[in-house]
Order: C-alpha cells, then sequence, then structure tokens
C-alpha cells in the first residue's frame, strides 16, 4: 500500500490529548506535509492498546509506560519512541475539606482525603489517569473504598464536571484541567511531585499480526511527531497562556528552535 494512500491512518490514543487541543494544532500540519490523513480514536490509554490489539489502529499514542511495555512485551506493538510529558495534578474544592493545599507531598495529600473521607471521583476506566491514580494509592498502602470514593468509568471531561457537581477532589491531567477549568469552581490543590509527572510514547502496531495494518504511514507519523518539526509544534502548544506538553523526544528543542 502507498504511504499516500486514500486509507487514513487510524491513531488511538488518550482523551488528554484530543481535550486539550494538541492533536487539532498538530494533525493538520502533518497531513499538510505528507497528505496522510488521520482518524483519531480518543479513549482511555486502557481502551486505546485494546483497539490496537484488535487490530483497529495502526498506531497508539497513549501514557502509561508499563501497559506500554506490556502492549510491547506480548508482540503487539513495535518501535516505541518518547514523544512528550506533561504532569497530573489533583484538583478539588476551594474549601479544601481534606486540607491538602499545604501538603507537598502527593501521598500525603491523598492519604489526607482518604483519612477525612472527602468526597473523590476515580476515572474508574483503565485509562492512563486511573493507572497513575491507583500507582498513587499504592504508595499510599489504602485501598480506597467506601462512599466517599466513587469510580466514575468516564473520561476525564466528564469527570472533571463531576467533580464540579459533588464538590470533591479528583486527579487529572493538566491540559484536560486547562481546557475545563473556565466551566470548574475547582482549584489546584496539589502539583509538582514525581509521582505526577505523565510521559506519552508513540508505538507502531505489529504489522505482522493484522493484515490491513499501515505500517509505513504508522511510522511516518512516528517519525515525523518525534522530528525536530513535530516536537517544535508540540513545545509551543499552548492553552490560557501555558504550555501545556514538554517534547521528549528531542530533549533541547527548546534551544534548537
Amino acid at each position: 500500500m502507498s504511504v499516500h494512500a486514500v486509507e487514513p491512518l487510524r491513531l488511538a490514543t488518550t482523551t488528554s490529548t484530543e481535550n486539550s487541543d494538541l492533536l487539532a494544532e498538530l494533525l493538520p500540519v502533518f497531513t499538510k506535509q505528507t497528505g496522510i490523513h488521520i482518524d483519531v480514536i480518543a479513549v482511555g490509554t486502557g481502551k486505546a492498546l485494546q483497539i490496537a490489539r484488535n487490530g483497529d489502529a495502526d498506531v497508539v499514542m497513549v501514557h502509561a509506560r508499563q501497559a506500554e511495555d506490556v502492549f510491547i512485551a506480548e508482540g503487539f506493538g513495535v518501535n516505541r519512541r518518547d514523544v512528550m510529558e506533561n504532569d497530573f495534578i489533583i484538583i478539588g474544592p476551594t474549601n479544601d475539606p481534606a486540607d491538602i493545599k499545604n501538603k507537598q507531598n502527593t501521598v500525603t495529600a491523598i492519604k489526607s482525603i482518604a483519612q477525612s473521607h472527602s468526597g473523590f471521583i476515580s476515572r474508574g476506566d483503565n485509562s492512563g489517569t486511573h493507572k497513575k491514580e491507583l500507582s498513587i494509592w499504592k504508595h499510599t498502602n489504602i485501598q480506597p473504598t467506601g462512599s466517599w470514593y466513587k469510580e466514575a468509568g468516564q473520561g476525564m471531561g466528564k469527570v472533571l464536571l463531576m467533580a464540579n457537581e459533588l464538590n470533591a477532589y479528583t486527579l487529572t491531567d493538566r491540559g484536560t484541567w486547562l481546557a475545563y477549568q473556565d466551566k470548574l469552581s475547582l482549584n489546584v490543590l496539589n502539583e509538582g511531585g514525581v509521582l505526577l509527572k505523565n510521559p506519552y510514547g508513540i508505538i507502531a502496531v505489529n504489522p505482522a499480526l493484522h493484515n490491513d495494518i499501515q505500517y509505513l504511514k504508522a511510522m511516518s507519523f512516528i517519525a515525523w511527531i518525534t522530528s525536530p518539526t513535530g516536537q517544535t509544534l508540540i513545545n509551543r502548544f499552548q492553552k490560557n497562556g501555558q504550555q501545556l506538553f514538554y517534547p521528549t523526544a528531542i530533549k533541547d528543542i527548546v534551544g534548537s528552535e
């Protein structure tokens, strides 16, 4: 199949890359430069990887390194590359009933939410954000249960709106938060900790597993998004005056612009 064939490249990715409008910034430039159109399937990381396992995507861009490594080890993905990173933040009510604002340590903050039985909304959907949340709970040695802890089974945008409605805490990627913050009365109450780093990787689906995988197009997109052009666009992208993603394929991209 020609790289420039009519069939669009199928990209399974996370809701954060779409909700933040990053893809709306990147993909038209890629299409203009290569002639390759992209169909985006924006879901949680777990679902994106499952779609790829089923052969219904050609390339995945997600943010859960352990799940990515398993995906590759099982033979479903090849040629993983680092793309970018952003960070997670814990947001919550202005009155901060668990008193987490003054706690520098993310583990201590999460413990305070559990110990005070303050409302917490979990994605509960096997997404990268959900996996990150579970990994933080693991550090606390607390199993979150009870009426204060609700699993939504929804994407990040809906969870933010739910947390706002219920005056509850939640963990979110910063990009989706910035896209939704004008609709919310919640505040950022914990940020910047090492546990809250959020790296993204891009992986081509193994063409040996399914006949219709568009491997050449997938590799064209991987090459482009990790090139100086793609990395510079990621570095320049802002929402409400804030940079959302930091390129990691080319670490010194700021100096090379």
